[in-house]
């Protein structure tokens, strides 16, 4: 399936993956979810693409390269009408599938694959399964859990609704051309949370707000959203940094400010 006829091009951060073996290991991942289907993001020169195909998924991809989109009209006739030349970020997923939940899997690219899980997460009703290759830092960053210093913005917004999985590490070779970073598979599965028992876009306030400082405890990081007279910095929760943190706590942290914003707003 390979293609050297067609160039990647740096500016849309493409490295086709060519190592068929890798590609049947990401297919697998979706293997729970077999009656769904499933929306392919960025299958560039189709090698995943072949596999789900094997697997026999109801398949549909997404594709905004329009050199890609030619050569899969040309290789993958069976796709005939489920081949979108769009923008995955530009476009509503949703749409695709009207009330019923699909799977989004990818060789994502790198400087996107953030945005593309964001994406996945505003449309989490529907999304049951999100899979595909990253950035090995962006993996670790998702699965990380609180107390490890990859822990950050993205882990904290994404596991409320995601159990988040770390499957394997792939290396340079497997692509064309190879990536200067290590990359990884990864699987958020939704979970059965509803709520989060808080204000949601206030929790994104919170997370973000106690990640930009980082290095600070919460009583000083939190300080641009809660003010200097916030009359609970005393609690033990402010002692910590905001990597310290299970999402539990932060929504506890998000009630908190709540409650405060609503009382002197």
């Amino acid at each position: 399936m390979y293609s050297r006829k067609i160039l990647p091009k740096k500016a849309l951060g493409q490295h086709f993956l060519k190592d068929a073996g890798v590609a049947r290991r990401i297919a697998a991942t979706l293997a729970g979810h077999r009656t769904l289907p499933v929306l392919e993001v960025g299958p560039g020169t189709g090698m995943l693409t072949r596999c789900l195909l094997d697997e026999g998924y109801d398949l549909t991809v997404v594709e905004i390269d329009r050199e890609s989109v030619e050569y899969l009209h040309r290789h993958f006739p069976q796709l005939s009408g489920r081949i979108l030349a769009d923008d995955f970020l530009r476009m509503d997923p949703a749409t695709l599938y009207p009330g019923t939940p699909f799977c989004l899997i990818g060789n994502y690219p790198y400087h996107i694959s953030s945005q593309i899980f964001f994406k996945a997460l505003d449309c989490r009703e529907q999304v049951v399964c999100c899979a595909g290759m990253v950035q090995k830092e962006v993996a670790e960053r998702l699965a990380a859990g609180p107390g490890g210093r990859t822990c950050g913005i993205i882990s904290a917004l994404i596991q409320p609704w995601y159990e988040v999985e770390y499957l394997f590490t792939v290396g340079a070779e497997a692509f064309d051309p190879p990536p200067r970073v290590q990359s990884a598979v990864i699987r958020m599965t939704r979970n059965g949370r509803q709520t989060l028992d808080c204000d949601e876009e206030l929790y994104r306030r919170v997370v973000k707000t106690s990640f930009n400082q980082r290095r600070k405890t919460l009583r000083n990081s939190l300080k641009p959203l809660l003010g200097k007279d916030f009359p609970k910095y005393a609690l033990p929760v402010f002692d910590l940094r905001p990597e310290q943190l299970p999402i539990e706590q932060f929504i506890e942290l998000t009630q908190l400010t709540e409650q405060w914003l609503t009382d002197n707003g």
